[in-house]
């Protein structure tokens, strides 16, 4: 799982990230009981929320921001089933749009993994999903929380891994990154075909540049333009790109994308 430094160093020294303590729940913090509590923007949410996290009524919390982005339940099982097949070599996954923890912790209950570092740089959000992890059965054992900008730590793990704690530094010829990123309006559901140079705040490119390196599944909109992500595809491999659906409607795409050789540093 990538070096592990000497014995105590992680103790004493200052490292720019570490591993996440567990954080208190906030004011930002929510678990509404009946549609009256509920901001008008989320109410169609809040509608679907067993679709969203089937234990809710458990005590699931979310800030108001994180049910926007939240993968349904059974779409992020299938996800964790389908993330690269059985290639037992890849066994870390980083999920680094980590959210209220919906996907993380359907890749921890997939038994496919040994570890899983998510990343989310909201400290209300990291705490809802600390806390929905341990509804569903996950413990810190499984999961590596981490409060931080996923962007800052991959460049770290790529390029200065000396700068992260040793338990942030897996082996990349080991690790495999998932993706959700913000889409960034309700373009998305409009468009025909939707332009992911123009997904805010991270586009195309953005998302690309950061994670190149490592093998990486993109979870975008249903509408995503087919021809900008085939263009990113390395000469000689092939990107699969797949349709999610629930209840026979599409809800999402995944491209899985290959990354450069471990001889390529991805600049």
């Amino acid at each position: 799982m990538g070096s592990m430094g000497a014995p105590g160093a992680s103790e004493s020294a200052d490292f720019s990230m570490k591993p996440a303590e567990t954080l208190p729940l906030t004011d930002e913090c929510h678990h509404y009981e009946g549609k009256n509590e509920v901001p008008w923007d989320i109410q169609k949410y809040f509608s679907q929320r067993y679709s969203i996290f089937s234990l809710y009524d458990e005590g699931v919390y979310m800030t108001d921001d994180a049910w926007f982005g939240v993968t349904p339940e059974p779409v992020a099982i299938h996800v964790a089933t389908d993330m690269y097949g059985t290639e037992q070599q890849k066994h870390i996954l980083i999920d680094v749009f980590g959210g209220a923890g919906g996907n993380s912790i359907a890749f921890a209950n997939s038994g496919r993994w040994s570890r899983i570092i998510s990343i989310e740089r909201d400290a209300s959000t990291l705490a809802c999903a600390q806390h929905n992890a341990e509804i569903y059965g996950v413990g810190p054992d499984i999961i590596t929380w981490v409060h931080g900008d996923s962007f800052e730590y991959m460049d770290k793990l790529v390029n200065h891994p000396e700068e992260l704690h040793p338990d942030l530094r897996p082996d990349l010829d080991a690790t495999v990154l998932f993706a959700s990123p913000p889409w960034g309006g309700p373009g998305y559901r409009t468009d025909e075909v939707f332009d992911l140079y123009n997904m805010q705040p991270y586009n195309l490119d953005d998302l690309h540049k950061a994670y190149r390196r490592l093998d990486h599944a993109l979870f975008l909109p249903r509408t995503s333009d087919i021809r900008q992500i085939a263009k990113l595809a390395p000469a000689d491999r092939q990107i699969e790109v797949v349709q999610y659906c629930m209840e026979g409607a599409s809800k999402a795409l995944v491209a899985y994308m290959p990354g450069t050789s471990s001889t390529d540093s991805g600049k």
